[in-house]
C-alpha cells in the first residue's frame, strides 16, 4: 500500500503542470492542487482498483479546473492593476520579440478548453492516449483529434510569428520543430 504522502509527492508537480496551463495563474492552480488532494483523501474509499489511479486524479483536478473557470466566465473581476500588466505587456512586447517557449504558452492558452487540456495532458504531461480517454471520458479518436487539432491550431499561429520574428521568407522550413 503506498502512503499518502508518496501519492502527493509522485504527482504535485505534473498536476500543477496542468492546473497552471488550464488557469494561468500559480496561486488558482496551487488552491486547486490542494483541493485536489483533499478530495482524493475524502473519497479514498469511492475509489475503483479497476482503474488507474492517475486517471482518477487527474479527472478530478480536470474537473475541478473546468468548474473555476465557468465560474470566472460568470464573474469577470475588473481590476485597474490588471489593465496596467497588459498595458505594460503590449508596450513589452513592441519592444521585443518573444521567445519561442513564450509565444507557445501564451498560443497554448488562448486554445478553446477541450483542445487544451487534450494537449496539455498528452505534449506536456505525456500522458497516454488512452488515458486521456479515460480521464476526459470520451472516445479514443476523440482524444486524437483534438491533440492534433490543437497541434494545427498552435502551428498555423505560431509560423508566421517565428517567419516575422525570425526573418524567414513563408517557404523556408524552420530549423526548430515548432511542436
Amino acid at each position: 500500500m503506498v502512503s499518502y504522502n508518496t501519492l502527493v509527492n509522485r504527482y504535485k508537480d505534473r498536476l500543477f503542470n496542468v492546473l497552471y496551463r488550464m488557469l494561468s495563474s500559480e496561486d488558482e492552480a496551487s488552491d486547486l492542487l490542494q483541493e485536489t488532494f483533499l478530495r482524493v483523501w475524502q473519497h479514498k474509499m469511492s475509489y475503483d482498483f479497476r482503474f488507474a489511479f492517475s486517471t482518477w486524479i487527474y479527472t478530478i483536478a480536470l474537473n475541478l479546473a473546468r468548474n473555476e473557470l465557468r465560474r470566472r466566465k460568470k464573474i469577470k473581476f475588473l481590476d485597474i492593476f490588471d489593465f496596467a500588466d497588459k498595458l505594460a505587456a503590449k508596450e513589452e512586447k513592441k519592444e521585443a520579440p518573444a521567445n519561442l517557449k513564450t509565444l507557445l504558452d501564451a498560443e497554448i492558452k488562448k486554445l478553446p478548453e477541450k483542445y487544451r487540456t487534450a494537449f496539455v495532458l498528452r505534449d506536456v504531461d505525456n500522458l497516454s492516449y488512452e488515458e486521456i480517454a479515460q480521464v476526459l471520458a470520451v472516445p479514443l479518436g476523440t482524444v486524437k483529434s483534438r491533440v492534433n487539432r490543437a497541434r494545427a491550431i498552435l502551428r498555423s499561429r505560431l509560423r508566421p510569428r517565428m517567419e516575422d520574428t525570425y526573418e524567414l521568407s513563408k517557404g523556408t522550413v524552420l530549423p526548430i520543430s515548432i511542436l
